[in-house]
């Protein structure tokens, strides 16, 4: 994989040399305590308008369905939201349709920090966009990310999200349960449904810890980096003016498929017990 590094506008000063010169993308020590405590941290890095302006030009194109590659998603929903008024497009697989999704995936603003955070080699696992309309965009209800993914383990994975356009308490940017990175898995109780779904499973403590939930405001092309545990999800949007994302996730050199079924659709099975490794999972860092 090679990259154009000359794509690497400074995310931060307007007139500072590209990537790699005077660019330093790691997460420092309070970075990874705030991490190991509360389960999630912004990273330091951020994606240059260059490179936002390719990824949402790309996305305006994949909203549209009938488009070209449409048939290599892993999964594709022009609306997941389970209340008729509102819109949720939640989709897997960009970076197999488009290459700005695809070389994503190898930007020091997602890999630098995650190899910190993960301790290890990494690898990708699998992204998602996420997109909410102006006026009618709909719920991300609380959920834990491994609920989702328990047919990998060990549990050693990581969510990378990425803000396309600034995302706000009031357009529905993510919010999080600090410290629920330390709680046990919980039960799935949907993603897109009943916000507050997930409260059927939890005890009078965690229940608690709903009453001051911590928002996370971004900047189009920041990356917010949370644990597989942390309990997060995001409000409606009655705006107006639209709130995308791209997720990446990932996980350590070494965590293995624990099915003989396919991980994903349209993937190669990985037998049960072996690594997951190869053009589907590839390795993103040394």
């Amino acid at each position: 994989m090679t990259i154009d590094y000359s794509l690497y506008d400074c995310p931060v000063e307007p007139d500072s040399l590209p990537y790699p010169a005077q660019l330093n993308f790691a997460l420092q020590q309070e970075d990874l305590a705030l991490f190991a405590n509360c389960g999630f941290v912004i990273g330091r890095g951020r994606l240059s308008a260059n490179i936002l302006s390719a990824l949402k030009l790309d996305l305006d194109d994949l909203l549209v369905p009938g488009h070209d590659g449409n048939e290599l998603w892993y999964e594709y929903n022009v609306n997941e939201s389970s209340d008729a008024d509102t819109t949720l497009f939640h989709a897997l697989g960009a970076w197999r349709l488009r290459k700005s999704f695809h070389d994503l995936l190898w930007h020091p603003a997602i890999t630098v920090p995650a190899r910190q955070l993960l301790g290890s080699r990494i690898r990708f696992w699998h992204d998602q966009l996420f997109c909410k309309p102006a006026h009618h965009g709909g719920v991300v209800a609380w959920h834990q990310d491994y609920s989702y993914w328990t047919r990998t383990g060990p549990m050693n994975h990581l969510t990378c999200w990425i803000a396309l356009e600034d995302a706000t308490i009031a357009n529905g940017c993510l919010h999080y349960l600090s410290g629920s990175n330390h709680w046990e898995l919980l039960p799935n109780t949907g993603l897109a449904g009943d916000m507050e779904a997930i409260s059927t499973v939890l005890n009078e403590q965690q229940l608690r810890a709903f009453d001051n939930p911590t928002p996370v405001e971004l900047k189009a092309g920041q990356v917010v980096f949370h644990h597989p545990l942390t309990v997060h999800g995001s409000f409606d949007n009655k705006t107006a003016v639209s709130r995308k994302a791209s997720v990446v996730n990932l996980i350590a050199d070494g965590v293995v498929s624990l099915t003989d079924e396919p991980l994903l659709r349209g993937v190669d099975v990985i037998p049960c017990g072996e690594p997951l490794a190869g053009q589907f999972f590839p390795l993103l860092s040394e």
